[in-house]
Order: structure tokens, then sequence, then C-alpha cells
């Protein structure tokens, strides 16, 4: 049994208030696309509010536009496949008709113990490691992704999705 899981935290700047007609697609799929992610092998944990999602957790005191995305799941492997392999990709493809473009990182992930449901602020501590140290055992990304704490993988750091496909 694996004493670890992944943590993943996403943020992203929305480009009008979520009951706007600008973001109605976006919200009319969050119900969809979080059944999708609940369904999927590996998914262990999502952050919510009572209304079933995050979108009204604004951690960031200077934008109150920021959206929050974080869940837990079994291993790099599972999250991949539901972001890159699932109906989550069509939204990807649309994410510049609903977000900002984000000059620094927006996606880390990292190692948390199991049964462990990691806070916002935890996750935007790991944010800022990734966006100061880059890549590291502690908050990592897709690209140059970790293998958990004490568990020996051969060239780890290691790739796990060549490309995003939006």
């Amino acid at each position: 049994m694996a004493s670890y899981e992944l943590a993943q935290l996403n943020i992203g700047v929305i480009r009008g208030p979520m009951d706007s007609p600008l973001m109605a697609d976006f919200a009319g799929n969050l119900d969809r696309i979080n059944a999708v992610a609940e369904a999927s092998p590996g998914f262990v944990w999502r952050l919510q509010t009572d209304e079933g999602d995050a979108t009204a957790i604004r951690p960031f005191d200077d934008n109150e536009n920021m959206l929050v995305n974080m869940s837990v799941w079994r291993d790099v492997a599972s999250l991949n496949t539901y972001v890159y392999s699932s109906a989550h990709v069509e939204l990807m493809r649309r994410r510049r008709e609903w977000f900002e473009p984000m000059r620094e990182a927006f996606v880390v992930l990292w190692w948390v113990p199991c049964g462990h449901r990691p806070s916002v602020e935890e996750a935007i501590a790991r944010l800022d490691m990734l966006r100061t140290n880059g890549p590291t055992a502690e908050a990592f990304t897709f690209r140059t992704a970790f293998a958990p704490p004490g568990q020996a993988v051969a060239g780890a750091p290691g790739s796990f999705s060549a490309e995003c496909p939006a």
C-alpha cells in the first residue's frame, strides 16, 4: 500500500465574474467535469465548498479574480490521465476564453502522506516554492515530476507528459 498521494493546485485569473455571460460555459461545465474527475481512476479528493466546487474560494488578497483548483490523486499517472486524456481536455482547449494568460507557474504538484488533505495556504506555499526554486521534490510539475519520498525511481525526476494538448 502506498504511503503517499499526489496533491495538485492550479490557479487562474478569470476574465469576468463567474455569473457573467463570458463565464457561462465554464460555469455550466463545472459539475460535469468535476464528476469526470471523481469517477477517474486514482482520484482521491478535491477542494470544494457546499456548492460543490471551489469557485467561491478566493485566497489571494491581491487578486479577487484568482480561482483555485486543488485535488489529491493516487499518483502522477492518474492525474496525468485525467488532465490530458479525458473530457477535461475539452475545457483546457478553451481556457483562453475564460482565463487570463499567466506569466508565472500556475500548476504545482507535491506528495502528501496518505489521508492528508492540504490546506489552500499549504498549496500556495508549494506554488511559491516552485516559482522561487523551480521543480524540486517538494514542489514540481508534470514535465519534471519526482517520485514519492523514499521511493527510488531510476532517472527521477521524470517526464510524464510531453505536451499539453490544449
